[in-house]
């Protein structure tokens, strides 16, 4: 791409319209640099060993629908994955109206130990020839492909030293660019990098990782034969539901003085390994997870939203599988509340720890395809509308505590704690 050349267009600062609604005007992008720059405007966050593919529609060059996958780490997988998300990508755009003219492509890799971004953009120039022939084997061509790596960016398409000299060109310093003040201006974030939000998601570690593990455990022998059971099943949902509500009221009691790790940290300290378990493991029954769901809106969203996160960290060990539930409840409170960035990375990391969860499935294709929340926002609005009212008939006839005629028998510790986890998740929808 030479400096002449203009990419395709971005919205931007909004103008006024003819009926005074401000519409955004597009930001006409000229060059690879202004790409790179646009590119964490685009998804939300600074991407990170990311494969990134951006659909252009029409003379001018207006972005459509993208797609950010992580890089496979074996070369091996690169033609597979070139072919899967060129063909994701176009027929995605078909489904949503039109086939792209063409579509831009991003690799954004930081360099390995005694590695240099020169180094990565060699390295990793075969995985952007391969894209460039699937995408072409679908009638698509691909107008710009970018390395970005250590702070410089370097074009794989573009052969004019003057424009993409071999040794890279800076990225602009960040928020300096005409891309930055317009997102700026239309109140657009840029939510730091991809792995900053994945690490707020990421398992514990040191030395509470053993006692929160001994806390699953103990909650697994208790629970796991009571799902199980449907006579008692009804019993461990309303015990779930009542320690998560208890949880949200105490971090909703504690606002976050800070943001991001050192906020995390303080709604850690706030949950007990016990109180924790018990809902981790309550969420593996789909009903129990469908009515924690309910919570998506209003001042319940935000505890929600810090609970749903922390109980992911403490996913720990043998464990990693259960945090799918959690994982897909932080995904979809970020999607409901308009935090779609989040959301996709929340929903993604569910489906690595369950590839097959089948919530998270279909909640993580309707963010991608742009789909309106609101309809499922209604739909557990109307679920909770009609139940509530038979919860409060039920407990007006529910014997007080204590009054129980016979004790909780011990359940033997289950033999596999994975088995458990797929058992008592049901179907995953």
């Amino acid at each position: 791409m030479t400096k002449n050349h203009e990419s395709p267009s971005q919205s931007g600062r909004p103008s006024p319209s003819p009926s005074g609604t401000p519409t955004p005007s597009p930001i006409t992008l000229r060059s690879p640099a202004e790409l790179a720059d646009a590119l964490p405007y685009m998804l939300g966050f600074h991407p990170t060993d990311s494969l990134v593919m951006v659909a252009v529609h029409g003379e001018g060059g207006r972005f459509g629908g993208r797609l950010r996958v992580g890089i496979p780490l074996s070369p091996v997988e690169w033609e597979e994955t070139a072919r899967q998300v060129a063909e994701c990508l176009v027929r995605g755009s078909e489904r949503r109206g039109s086939k792209p003219d063409g579509i831009v492509v991003f690799l954004s890799q930081d360099p390995r130990e005694g590695e240099s971004g020169r180094q990565v953009m060699t390295r990793l120039h075969p995985l952007a020839q391969r894209l460039r022939i699937a995408c072409g084997a679908l009638d698509v061509p691909v107008l710009e492909a970018l390395c970005l790596s250590a702070g410089r960016y370097w074009s794989y398409t573009c052969h004019d030293a003057d424009c993409c000299p071999a040794e890279g060109k800076p990225l602009n310093p960040s928020g300096t660019s005409v891309m930055a003040a317009a997102a700026t201006y239309a109140g657009l974030q840029v939510r730091g990098s991809l792995q900053e939000i994945e690490d707020r998601f990421a398992p514990l570690r040191g030395a509470p990782v053993a006692d929160q593990e001994a806390a699953l455990d103990r909650a697994a022998v208790a629970l796991v034969p009571k799902i199980l059971d449907g006579a008692t099943r009804e019993e461990v949902g309303v015990e779930t539901l009542s320690v998560a509500k208890t949880l949200m009221r105490r971090l909703a009691l504690a606002p976050p003085t800070e943001a991001g790790v050192r906020a995390d940290d303080r709604d850690d300290a706030l949950l007990g390994h016990d109180e924790a378990a018990a809902v981790i493991l309550g969420l593996q029954d789909r009903e129990i997870r469908d009515i924690a769901a309910e919570w998506m809106e209003d001042d319940e969203a935000a505890p929600a939203l810090r609970l749903w996160r922390a109980l992911a960290r403490r996913c720990v060990g043998a464990y990693g599988e259960h945090a799918a539930a959690p994982l897909t409840l932080a995904g979809w409170v970020s999607w409901s509340t308009g935090d779609e960035p989040t959301a996709r990375i929340a929903l993604g990391l569910a489906l690595r720890a369950d590839s097959e969860y089948r919530f998270a499935q279909l909640l993580h294709h309707a963010c991608n395809e742009g789909i309106d929340p609101e309809g499922l926002r209604q739909c557990l609005r109307e679920e909770r509308s009609r139940r509530e009212p038979r919860r409060k008939r039920s407990a007006a006839t529910t014997r007080p505590p204590g009054r129980r005629t016979g004790r909780r028998a011990e359940s033997r510790r289950p033999g596999s704690r994975r088995t458990e986890s797929r058992s008592t998740e049901g179907s995953g929808q």
